[in-house]
C-alpha cells in the first residue's frame, strides 16, 4: 500500500510538471495569437507614430551595421538642424530585432526585416507571461502563478503595446522589467551573488530598451530603505543590493544616451544614496557585533540617523552646486499634474500624458481591478521581505498610473499578480471539500509510518507548515452549494475577463492610425486609406530633397513611409523649433510666408477630418500649437485672441477674426465651403465641430494646393516662389509655350559636323583715340 502510493505521488508530481509546461506554451501560443488581428484585418504594417522611426533606424542599423548606427546622422529630421540618432535613442529594441533578423537568415530563414519588427511585441508577449509566472510563483504558489501567466497573456493594459505592428520599446520593456523584478526577488531571498549579478544584468538590457528604467532604479532602493526601517536588514539584503547597484550602474552608462546621467542627475540619486547608507548601516552593525559595550542601542540609532542626514544633505549640496542636475520637467509633471501645462505644454500636449479615468481603470485591467485590494490585504497579512516589494510596487505604480494614463502600462502587471493571488487563494478555500480533508489526512497516515526515526522531526516542521494553510483557509460551516455557487460565479467572471480582452484587443487596439476603419450600417467596413495615399504621392511626386512643413506629430509617417526632409517629429528635443512651426501655423499668411521661406519649406502637410467626423484632426490640436508657440513667442502669439469674447473656440461666423484668419484655419477649409455633404447640412459644414464654417471666400496667395486625398483627410500644399524674384529664362519659356532653339548640324557628314555660314561679316571693335583722351582732360 505505502509503495503504490509512493509511487502514485511520483507519478502526480509528473504529470503536474507536465500539465505546467502545457499550460505555459498555451500561454504564449495565446499571448501571440490574440494579438493578430491587426494583421489579418488590415496587413502586415507598421502602426501609430513612434514605431515608423524605430522600424526605420533598426533597418538602417541591419543594412549597415551597427558601428554606423551608432555614427548615423540623419540630415532628412528637424532639417535644418539634423539630428544624430545613435547617441540619441534607446537601442534595445533595435538591437532586438537586427539580432533575430540575421540569426533567422543565417538560418536560411528569408524574412524582411519589417516582418521581424512587426511580429516582434506579440512574440515578446509569451515571455512576459512566462517572467509573470515566475515572479508570482515566488510571491505566493504555483497555482496564482498560472493565473498570472494567463491573465498576463490577455490583459488589454498590456496587449495595447503589444499587439502585431506595434513596434515600440514598450513591446520588450514590459518583459525586461517583469524578469528584473522577478530576478530581484530571486536575488532577496536567496543573498547570492549570481542571482544579484543576472539583476544587474536584466537590468542593463532594460536600460537600452526603455527610459521607463527610471521606475526600477528608483523602486529596488526604496524597498532596501524600507526593509531597513523596518528592522528587516540582513546579509542577503546587503549582497543583493550591493552587487546590483555596483553592476547596474557601470552597465547602464555604457548606453550612449544614458551616458553619465546615472551620476549626475536627481533622478539617480535615490539609489546611490540608499547605497551609501545601507554601507554605513552594515559598518555600523559591524562595531556593534565587535564592541565590548553593551547598551549601544540610542548610539547606533543615533549614529544611523545621523549617517542618513550626511547622505541626503551630500546630495542636496551637490545639487545646488551643480554637480547633479535637477529634476527634469517630466518627473515634476509626475508630482504636480498641472505643472506640464503651465510650464511644458509640449509634453501635456500629448494625449498619454493626461490623467487617467476611472473608465479607462475598468477598460484596460476588467475584474482584476476589483480583485486587486483582496491581493494587497492577503501580502500585507503575512508579510516578508519579497511580498514587501510588491506591496511598495503596486502602491507606487497605482499613484502614476493616476497622473498618467500612459503608466497604466507599468501598473497592469502589478494588477495582474495581485488579482491573480487573490482568485487563487479564493479557489483554494471554496474548491476544498471535506472528503478531500479526510482523504488527505489517511495519506499522511501512511507517509509517517514509512518515514524514517531519523526523519520524523523535520517531517514534522514541514507538516505543520502545510497545515496551517489549510487551517487559516477555514471557512466555517459552509456547505458545498454555497462553496459551488461562489466557484461559478468566478468562474463566469473569469470568462467575462477573457471576452472582454478579446473584444478590446480586436476592437479597440488592433487598428492602426496610418489606416482607418469604419462600420457601415449593413455590417460591412469601409476603409479609410488617405495616410498612406498622402505619403505615397510625396514620395513619387515630389522632388527628393523637398522638405516638408507639419505638426511634430506626423514626422516620423512622413521620413519613414515619404522617405521626405520634415522640419519636426515625435522626438520633440528642440521646443523652439517646433514653437517655430506652431507660430507659422497659427499666423496670418504673411507672417507664415515668411518663416517658411526662412525654413526653406517646399510642401505644407495638414491632417483635416472635417468632411469625415475625424476628431484627431489637427483643428482640435490647433490650440496646443498656440500654446507651444507662445511659450516661445509670446509677443506675437496670445492664446486669447483665438478665443471669442465669451471664452469660447468656435470655427463659425463667431469666431475669433485671428483664427479665421490664420493659415491653419485657411489650409483646412480652403474650397470646404463649396463643398455640401448632403442635402440636411449647408455647404461647408464641419462634421466634426459641428458646425457651419464661419470663412468660405477666400483665396491662399502664398500657397497653391497640390494635393487631397480621396476623403479630405490629408491636404498637402505647395509653397509659392516670391513673386519679387526675377525668373529663370527657361521658366520664362516653359510657361510662355516657346520651344528652345536647336542647334542647326550638317545633316550630309556622316559625323555630324557643326555647319558655316559662308561670307559671315566679321566685327570689330573700335579702339578710342589718343587725341579724344587728351581732349577730354583739358575740359575738365
Amino acid at each position: 500500500m505505502a509503495e503504490q502510493l509512493i509511487g502514485a505521488e511520483k507519478n502526480l508530481t509528473g504529470f503536474k510538471s507536465l500539465l505546467i509546461i502545457i499550460v505555459l506554451t498555451s500561454c504564449c501560443l495565446l499571448g501571440f495569437a490574440s494579438r493578430l488581428f491587426a494583421v489579418i484585418r488590415f496587413e502586415s504594417i507598421i502602426h501609430e507614430f513612434d514605431p515608423w522611426f524605430n522600424y526605420r533606424a533598426t533597418h538602417h542599423m541591419a543594412e549597415n551595421g551597427f558601428y554606423n548606427f551608432l555614427n548615423w546622422f540623419d540630415e532628412r529630421a528637424w532639417y535644418p538642424l539634423g539630428r544624430i540618432v545613435g547617441g540619441t535613442v534607446y537601442p534595445g529594441l533595435m538591437i532586438t530585432a537586427s539580432c533575430i533578423h540575421f540569426i533567422l537568415n543565417s538560418l536560411n530563414i528569408s524574412i524582411h526585416i519589417r516582418d521581424v519588427c512587426v511580429f516582434l511585441a506579440p512574440v515578446f508577449s509569451g515571455f512576459t507571461s512566462l517572467a509573470a509566472y515566475g515572479l508570482t510563483k515566488e510571491l505566493w504558489n504555483e497555482r496564482a502563478g498560472l493565473f498570472a501567466a494567463v491573465m498576463m497573456a490577455i490583459v488589454p493594459g498590456y496587449t495595447s503595446r503589444s499587439v502585431a505592428g506595434s513596434y515600440d520599446n514598450e513591446g520588450i520593456a514590459i518583459f525586461a522589467l517583469i524578469f528584473t523584478y522577478f530576478l530581484w526577488i530571486k536575488s532577496i531571498k536567496t543573498g547570492s551573488l549570481f542571482w544579484s549579478s543576472c539583476t544587474a544584468l536584466s537590468y542593463f538590457y532594460m536600460v537600452s530598451a526603455w527610459g521607463g528604467y527610471v521606475f526600477i532604479i528608483n523602486l529596488i532602493p526604496l524597498h532596501v530603505f524600507v526593509l531597513l526601517l523596518m528592522g528587516r536588514y540582513s546579509k542577503r539584503v546587503y549582497v543583493a543590493y550591493t552587487s546590483f547597484f555596483i553592476l547596474g550602474l557601470i552597465m547602464s552608462m555604457q548606453i550612449p544616451f544614458v551616458g553619465f546621467q546615472p551620476v549626475r542627475t536627481s533622478e539617480h540619486m535615490a539609489a546611490a544614496g540608499v547605497f551609501a547608507l545601507l554601507q554605513a548601516y552594515s559598518a555600523l552593525l559591524f562595531l556593534k557585533s565587535n564592541s565590548a559595550a553593551v547598551n549601544l542601542g540610542r548610539l547606533f540609532l543615533f549614529a544611523t540617523v545621523g549617517a542618513a542626514g550626511v547622505v541626503f544633505l551630500v546630495v542636496v549640496t551637490l545639487t545646488y552646486a551643480g554637480y547633479i542636475a535637477p529634476w527634469s520637467g517630466r518627473f515634476y509633471s509626475l508630482w504636480d499634474t498641472g505643472y506640464a501645462k503651465v510650464h511644458i505644454p509640449i509634453i501635456a500636449s500629448v494625449s498619454e500624458h493626461q490623467p487617467t479615468t476611472w473608465v479607462s481603470f475598468f477598460f484596460d485591467l476588467h475584474i482584476n481591478i476589483c480583485m486587486f485590494p483582496y491581493g494587497v490585504w492577503l501580502l500585507i497579512n503575512k508579510i516578508n521581505d519579497e511580498r514587501t516589494f510588491i506591496v511598495l510596487y503596486a502602491v507606487s505604480a497605482v499613484y502614476f498610473a493616476g497622473v498618467m494614463v500612459r503608466l497604466m502600462l507599468t501598473l497592469t502587471p502589478v494588477v495582474v499578480i495581485l488579482s491573480s493571488i487573490a482568485f487563487s487563494t479564493t479557489f483554494d478555500k471554496y474548491l476544498y471539500y471535506d472528503e478531500d480533508e479526510e482523504e488527505s489526512e489517511e495519506s499522511n497516515k501512511i507517509k509517517k509510518e514509512i518515514v524514517s526515526p531519523k526523519k520524523k522531526d523535520k517531517s514534522k516542521s514541514k507538516e505543520d507548515s502545510k497545515q496551517k494553510p489549510r487551517s487559516e483557509f477555514n471557512i466555517g460551516d459552509v456547505g458545498s452549494n454555497v462553496k459551488s455557487m461562489v466557484v461559478m460565479v468566478l468562474a463566469m467572471l473569469l470568462m467575462m475577463f477573457a471576452v472582454h480582452s478579446t473584444w478590446v484587443t480586436g476592437s479597440a487596439y488592433s487598428s492602426p492610425s496610418v489606416v482607418l476603419a469604419s462600420s457601415n450600417p449593413d455590417g460591412s467596413r469601409t476603409v479609410l486609406d488617405d495616410f498612406r495615399e498622402a505619403y505615397y504621392w510625396l514620395r513619387q511626386n515630389t522632388h527628393e530633397n523637398a522638405r516638408i512643413m507639419s505638426w511634430w506629430d506626423y514626422g516620423y509617417q512622413i521620413a519613414g513611409m515619404a522617405n521626405r526632409t520634415t522640419l519636426v517629429d515625435n522626438n520633440t528635443w528642440n521646443n523652439s523649433h517646433i514653437a517655430l512651426v506652431g507660430k507659422a501655423m497659427s499666423s496670418n499668411e504673411t507672417t507664415a510666408y515668411k518663416i517658411m521661406r526662412e525654413l526653406d519649406v517646399d510642401y505644407v502637410l495638414i491632417i483635416f477630418g472635417g468632411a469625415i467626423g475625424y476628431s484627431g484632426d489637427d483643428i482640435n490640436k490647433f490650440l496646443w500649437m498656440v500654446r507651444i508657440a507662445e511659450g516661445e513667442h509670446p509677443k506675437e502669439i496670445k492664446e486669447s485672441e483665438y478665443f471669442t469674447p465669451n471664452g469660447e473656440f468656435r470655427v463659425d461666423r463667431m469666431g475669433s477674426p485671428t483664427l479665421l484668419n490664420c493659415l491653419m484655419y485657411k489650409m483646412s477649409y480652403y474650397k470646404f465651403g463649396l463643398m455640401q455633404m448632403d442635402f440636411r447640412t449647408p455647404s461647408g459644414y464641419d462634421r466634426t465641430r459641428n458646425a457651419e464654417i464661419g470663412n468660405k471666400d477666400f483665396t491662399l496667395d502664398v500657397l497653391e494646393e497640390a494635393y487631397t486625398t480621396e476623403h479630405w483627410l490629408v491636404r498637402i500644399y505647395k509653397v509659392r516662389e516670391p513673386s519679387n524674384r526675377v525668373k529663370s529664362l527657361e521658366v520664362k519659356r516653359r510657361e510662355s509655350g516657346i520651344k528652345k532653339k536647336t542647334k542647326y548640324y550638317n545633316k550630309k557628314s556622316s559625323k555630324r559636323k557643326r555647319g558655316q555660314i559662308k561670307n559671315k561679316l566679321k566685327i570689330k571693335k573700335g579702339k578710342k583715340s589718343k587725341k579724344s583722351k587728351s581732349k577730354g582732360k583739358k575740359k575738365h
